[in-house]
């Protein structure tokens, strides 16, 4: 039961991360959010580290390449995320663009892990595209309330680049660590990365309001702690392809979150296209039938 357990709880942990960074910007930067949460995610897992006598890579080598794959999974996916939603971006919309991973991760299975490319995904590739098309352009409908503008999409598709990188660099270089450790490496490698950007970009500034600690103790424990966690035993269990499977799921989670707590609306055609894209990431990742 724990096993069938897990993949629904990560899918719905991982969709409120996109809710949580909509509680918490109001409040303060992106960058100076992430900079936060990743010195308490540190200074957790570190003291449950000692506590427990938890095992540490044995080379640099191993060292390095956990803190790769947390550069990518975290500083590159997160601070995308979070920067695109700060401007204004739809947190459905945000989620539907980085949603996208599992056809791109199909992709890149085929030149990193020799998994081929069949037909099938190919045209769900297409149709995900049309659907990802029909939002951006429909989303922006006078009368449903998304004036966004289009630099905001930039960001996202770096976080997209971000986690599909990030699942396939340590599903091939470092598929098992200890959670305890790796979240140690992981996350100070992301502070060390994104603090001078913080300090070189933004005021560093936080207002302490009770939705903000709500969301940074949210973020940090249901997300760095529990949704990371998750990931990483998804990715040490089975493929990276099938990891990617179950990303599909999350657009539609954060698409009725943001509509049941901020009234983000889309336009009919956008809800269309939002299951196209979604249908076209189903159909990339499903086998061939003969």
């Amino acid at each position: 039961m724990l096993d069938r357990a897990i993949a629904p709880l990560f899918v719905f942990l991982w969709s409120t991360g996109f809710i949580g960074a909509r509680l918490g910007l109001p409040y303060t930067e992106p960058l100076t959010y992430l900079v936060t949460r990743y010195g308490l995610v540190i200074a957790l897992m570190l003291l449950a580290a000692l506590i427990f006598r938890a095992p540490w890579p044995q080379s640099r080598r191993a060292v390095l390449h956990i803190a790769v794959a947390g550069l990518l999974l975290q500083a590159s996916y997160l601070g995308g995320v979070f920067m695109s939603i700060k401007m204004g971006l739809p947190t459905g919309l945000t989620a539907l663009i980085v949603g996208l991973q599992p056809i791109v991760t199909a992709l890149g299975a085929g030149w990193l892990l020799g998994e081929a490319v069949n037909r099938r995904q190919w045209l769900g590739l297409a149709l995900g595209f049309a659907g990802l098309v029909l939002v951006v352009v429909y989303s922006r409908t006078p009368g449903f309330g998304n004036r966004w503008p289009w630099t905001a999409l930039l960001p996202s598709l770096v976080a997209l680049v971000g986690i599909t990188a990030g699942t396939l660099y340590q599903k091939r270089f470092c598929p098992k660590f200890d959670l305890r450790s790796g979240a140690v490496i992981q996350f100070s490698a992301s502070l060390l990365l994104s603090l001078p950007l913080a300090l070189g970009t933004e005021r560093m500034e936080i207002d302490w309001t009770g939705e903000f600690i709500f969301a940074l103790a949210w973020s940090v424990l249901m997300l760095s702690l529990g949704a990371i966690s998750l990931l990483n035993i998804l990715i040490r269990r089975g493929s990276a392809v099938q990891v990617t499977r179950l990303f599909y799921l999350t657009p539609g989670v954060t698409a009725l979150m943001g509509w049941l707590m901020f009234d983000e609306r889309l336009a009919p055609l956008a809800v269309a296209g939002m299951g196209l894209a979604a249908w076209g990431v189903w159909l990339s990742r499903a086998p061939q039938t003969r």
